[in-house]
């Protein structure tokens, strides 16, 4: 669960407990939690944690504390008492995703992210005990990596017929109604419903805004029945500690994986076929373009979470599975280097490796499973000769100075960012080829 103070924390954990063991039970009297002040200065702490821009009213942190912060609580409070609150709608940005398209984020102002986390520190351990065990997408102790290896296990367990899901704009078509009805299954509280629909209606008629803080909780809910489709199949064809359907879910991320042997070919069909079904029910359309139904036996492969799936031989012969970092992701790090040697090429190289730096640490960190290695090895061997080119160009001279600077003054004088060690996950385990 998210960290917060020991009472706050008490209180989720009762709530946790609560719902785990009546999955039945409606929640009353939750809203008198959502205002105190305790819970708000702890929704307030996450949301400047996140050192997230402004909203549409354009009041920063700083501006915050400038004012007093407790001040600035004790009205979002005095306002949700008295039933006064009023979400301001969201300021649009939109983020490129590639190929000419963008990604549109819906960021809330700073007084609604508090509020927002509020309600999301009340509601989520209700929830959290309802969501399934192959979502991962931002729960709390469940990270990305931890889905990549749950995905490459079950290729390594022969579970090689893929079906790739991708859902059409999916944080856009939420619908509102439906939602709303998920919800009251499990909370029986007027003021909160209400608070709820507010902040709904505040990012539009129809889905909830990537950006919200409340909106990943939100949408790992309106999901939660596809997640349970899934796991009744994979017990329904259980045989004993086998299983022959496996699939992992981040957010409207979802890959499901199928036995590769004959005699399972009906389950792929019928898998697709119940999730046409469930998601025909929540109004929610397949991107068909991007959908995709494979098998990893014919040397196709398929992408999740930034990564590239396919079956591989190891050097005993036997069938491992073999992920790499898309080609996407590498030239996305190349060109967001790239910029920063551009932007500030009249600087001395201790200002741009203290800028890149982070960004490079961020992301090898993230990609530093699997098979790496060689992505790593061309990242690494690019970004030195922008080092030396910027060192050179310093200098009015062409040229690498290969002469003049080696590997080693690069990252022991420089600071360079040099950790590009992949960490191999030791769980996964060939299978005899066959």
């Amino acid at each position: 669960m998210t960290k917060a103070s020991i009472n706050l924390q008490d209180l989720r954990r009762k709530i946790y407990i609560k719902a785990k063991a009546d999955k039945t039970w409606r929640f009353w009297g939750l809203y008198v939690h959502v205002c105190k002040m305790e819970t708000l200065q702890e929704a307030y702490k996450m949301a400047k944690s996140k050192k997230g821009a402004p909203g549409i009213d354009g009041i920063t942190f700083d501006d915050i504390e400038a004012g007093g912060v407790e001040t600035f609580l004790q009205q979002i409070q005095q306002e949700l008492i008295s039933g006064t609150y009023l979400p301001n709608k969201n300021r649009r940005k939109e983020i490129p995703k590639g190929n000419g398209k963008y990604r549109t984020l819906g960021i809330p102002t700073i007084r609604d992210r508090v509020v927002q986390g509020a309600l999301k520190l009340i509601l989520e351990p209700i929830f959290e005990a309802d969501f399934q065990e192959g979502s991962y997408g931002y729960r709390p102790k469940r990270t990305p990596h931890q889905a990549i290896d749950s995905v490459a296990k079950a290729v390594v367990a022969n579970k090689t017929r893929i079906i790739d899901v991708d859902l059409r704009s999916y944080f856009d078509t939420v619908r509102h109604d439906l939602l709303l009805k998920k919800v009251a299954e499990r909370v029986n509280d007027n003021d909160v419903m209400r608070l709820l629909k507010l902040i709904l209606k505040a990012s539009g008629k129809r889905g909830v805004p990537q950006g919200g803080v409340i909106s990943p909780l939100l949408a790992n809910l309106y999901l939660n029945e596809v997640d349970k489709m899934l796991e009744k199949a994979k017990e329904v064809t259980r045989q004993g500690r086998y299983t022959y359907i496996e699939y992992a879910r981040f957010a409207d991320d979802l890959v499901i994986l199928v036995d590769g042997y004959p005699k399972w070919g009906w389950l792929a069909k019928a898998a697709y076929k119940r999730l046409l079904e469930e998601l025909i029910k929540l109004d929610v359309q397949l991107n068909e373009e991007k959908t995709r139904l494979l098998n990893l036996t014919s040397g196709e492969s398929f992408g999740f979470l930034g990564f590239d799936f396919r079956r591989s031989r190891t050097r005993k012969g036997k069938w491992g599975v073999l992920f790499t970092p898309k080609m996407k992701a590498r030239t996305k790090i190349l060109a967001q280097l790239k910029e920063t040697f551009r932007s500030f090429q009249s600087q001395p190289v201790d200002r741009v490796i203290e800028l890149i730096n982070p960004v490079l640490r961020g992301w090898v960190n993230y990609y530093r499973i699997g098979n790496s290695s060689r992505c790593f090895g061309y990242v690494r061997d690019w970004l030195e000769k922008k080092v030396r080119r910027h060192l050179m160009r310093a200098r009015n001279r062409k040229g690498f100075g290969w002469d003049r600077w080696n590997r080693k003054w690069l990252y022991q004088n420089l600071g360079l960012y040099s950790d590009y060690k992949v960490r191999h996950f030791k769980s996964l385990k060939a299978l005899p080829a066959q």
